[in-house]
């Protein structure tokens, strides 16, 4: 049998989580802006009402099983008190210069059982000796430390490729580093990562979307591929990251209208998770430091429609081998599956269809190639009580842990 690329036991437990809380917040939120140069006032930064407590709790509520925190963007403003730079909470009149939103959020995570994470721009608009390859990676180490070794267990690390095209660091450095302190977080796309960007910022993975893909893109503005590390595992699963507002990550003062509409989330659900990738999903907290209430009234709707779509079937089995059978009893509307393989085997199956019993024949409903770690797939409304699924090219034996049938259709 063909050798196959596996995955480990914390790329596993990753990608179990499937479905992560992103949050950005930062100068921007105070400034209206995506991309600050750096120059803004550390005045400027001063939420009125900031409530970790309360993100985290619209992400648990919601059923999103990990969490992420923006602790410096490009502008480079720090939002734990670091000694690497004035530039930080440290110098702003939230709390007087003591507050720490890292810790809030690390604390808020840890009591309501949430895994937490961190973003740390590599790219630096603020830091003077940015300019200086060897200084800049000395001091990129030092915030990075800080933010590993201070906040407790991180479940991923998340580097930015945007402004770094050609851009050469010390990622030997950098990625021994979250080993050291951090072993079992992930590591997001640059240096030797164990997951990868899905290259675009919609949450939508392509089909098939394999997770042994040896490259990615570096960011958004450039067509450049990342250069990983040897060493770089085989097995690399992808996260779909996207804003619920539009292509806004950072809160913007009356822009309520951006805000995706539920069918739009659905369907990136579908093409994210649906197609065996992580999504991570950015709500951002307005100016006041709090999750805006129309933002949390949709987050929640998704969730509800997750849970009545997708983690409900309306019948499900397990099974070994290039046939499985599902009996569904009496005569039954549906129009989706949901298909999953034992990861821990590697990809098997390399392509299936979905069949259904219909005038004493079975007939070919839906096909596909990737399955992995998870496959929904819907189709046109049927009426049937017999579903098999029928792998036809495979590497060894499919250890299939799910096969489901569901009823989309119902719940609108």
């Amino acid at each position: 049998m063909e050798d196959l690329a596996l995955p480990t036991i914390q790329q596993v437990a990753w990608q179990n989580l499937e479905l992560g809380f992103y949050v950005h917040f930062g100068m921007n939120t105070f400034c209206n802006q995506e991309w600050g140069d750096g120059t803004d006032s550390p005045q400027t930064f001063n939420p009125s009402s900031l409530d970790a407590r309360q993100w985290v709790k619209v992400a648990k509520d919601a059923d999103f099983k990990y969490f992420i925190l923006t602790a410096k963007h490009h502008d480079g403003f720090c939002l734990w008190p670091t000694n690497t730079t004035d530039y930080s909470v440290k110098n702003s009149p939230w709390k007087d210069g003591n507050g720490d939103v890292v810790r809030e959020c690390a604390e808020a995570c840890r009591e309501q059982g949430m895994p937490f994470g961190i973003y740390l721009s590599p790219w630096d608009r603020h830091e003077p000796c940015y300019k200086d390859k060897d200084a800049y990676d000395d001091f990129y180490c030092e915030q990075l430390t800080e933010l590993l070794t201070q906040y407790g267990p991180i479940v991923e690390v998340w580097f930015d490729g945007a402004g770094s095209e050609g851009r050469e660091y010390d990622w030997n450095r950098i990625i021994e580093l979250v080993k050291a302190y951090q072993p079992d977080a992930m590591i997001f796309n640059m240096g030797m990562p164990t997951i990868r960007w899905v290259g675009n910022e919609e949450g939508v993975a392509p089909y098939p979307c394999w997770n042994t893909r040896q490259h990615a893109k570096v960011s958004m503005f450039s067509n450049d591929e990342v250069q990983w590390l040897p060493g770089t595992p085989e097995w690399m699963p992808a996260e779909c990251d996207v804003p619920i507002r539009g292509d806004h990550w950072f809160w913007r003062e009356n822009d309520e209208h951006r805000l995706r509409s539920l069918e739009n989330l659905v369907e990136i659900y579908e093409k994210s998770i649906g197609r065996g990738a992580n999504l991570l999903l950015n709500v951002a907290p307005d100016n006041r430091g709090l999750i805006p209430e129309a933002d949390m009234v949709r987050v929640e709707e998704l969730s509800q429609r997750i849970r009545m779509n997708y983690s409900n079937p309306i019948s499900r089995t397990t099974g070994k081998g290039n046939k499985i059978h599902l009996e569904l009893g009496k005569s039954t509307q549906v129009n989706g599956v949901i298909i999953k393989e034992n990861i821990l085997l590697g990809e098997r199956v390399r392509k299936y269809k979905v069949e259904i019993e219909r005038n004493d024949a079975w007939e070919t409903i839906a096909e596909g190639t990737a399955i992995g770690h998870k496959r929904i797939q819907t189709f046109k409304l049927v009426c049937i009580n017999k579903m098999r699924l029928v792998v036809t090219e495979t590497i060894g034996v499919p250890e299939i842990v799910e096969f489901s049938v569901i009823n989309t259709e119902s719940v609108k």
